[in-house]
């Protein structure tokens, strides 16, 4: 009688992320546990353990797919006007929010600080926020905005982008029309980048 066929590591692994994020969406942070994702992938607690040491492990797998996902949405062709890139990255940063909150609130929230520590978590923010900082620079490259340096620029149009989707994310803001308003946002962001061209 032929052995069972053992299922690859890789795939093994990409299950129990899968699962991870099944109760994250499902159950918040506070859900995710090895007990409860290990009974999502249907594996043994020690499945969980042996791949990712425990539940800080999962949240930073957790933690990369959502910067690589917000990543992939703020990121714009290379050929495109420099305003309506930033535009396009600006919408992106939301749908990511809107379209993945859970992600978002752990990649935000105080805790996620201590998985900073870990190399791929800190690597994959890095190249999220790297998005960012290429469209700063392609728009200085091409005149449409003010030069400065590029970094804290980024950085401050973060700030500000991320301060409105925490605070729609958090139900604080009373707008009628959440996208219209941080559409206006967005505007003014841009009109403070062209000032004194």
């Amino acid at each position: 009688m032929a052995g069972r066929t053992r299922t690859p590591s890789k795939d093994v692994e990409r299950a129990l992320v899968d699962a991870a994020e099944a109760v994250l969406i499902r159950d918040g942070l506070a859900g995710v546990t090895v007990r409860a994702v290990a009974a999502e992938a249907q594996v043994a607690l020690m499945g969980v353990y042996n791949r990712f040491g425990g539940k800080d492990g999962l949240e930073s797998e957790l933690l990369i797919r959502g910067f690589e996902r917000l990543r992939a949405e703020v990121a714009a062709p290379a050929d495109t006007d420099p305003i309506a890139r930033l535009r396009a990255a600006s919408a992106g940063y939301r749908a990511f929010a809107t379209k993945h909150p859970q992600h978002y609130l752990i990649m935000f929230h105080a805790s996620a600080g201590r998985h900073f520590t870990n190399r791929a978590v800190q690597d994959s923010a890095s190249r999220a926020f790297g998005e960012l900082v290429s469209h700063i620079r392609y728009a200085m490259a091409r005149g449409a905005i003010t030069e400065s340096d590029s970094v804290e620029l980024a950085q401050q149009v973060w700030a500000a982008l991320h301060g409105a989707v925490s605070l729609e994310l958090n139900g604080a803001l009373r707008s009628p029309d959440l996208g219209s308003s941080y559409t206006r946002l967005v505007d003014l962001i841009i009109r403070g980048l062209q000032a004194h061209r």
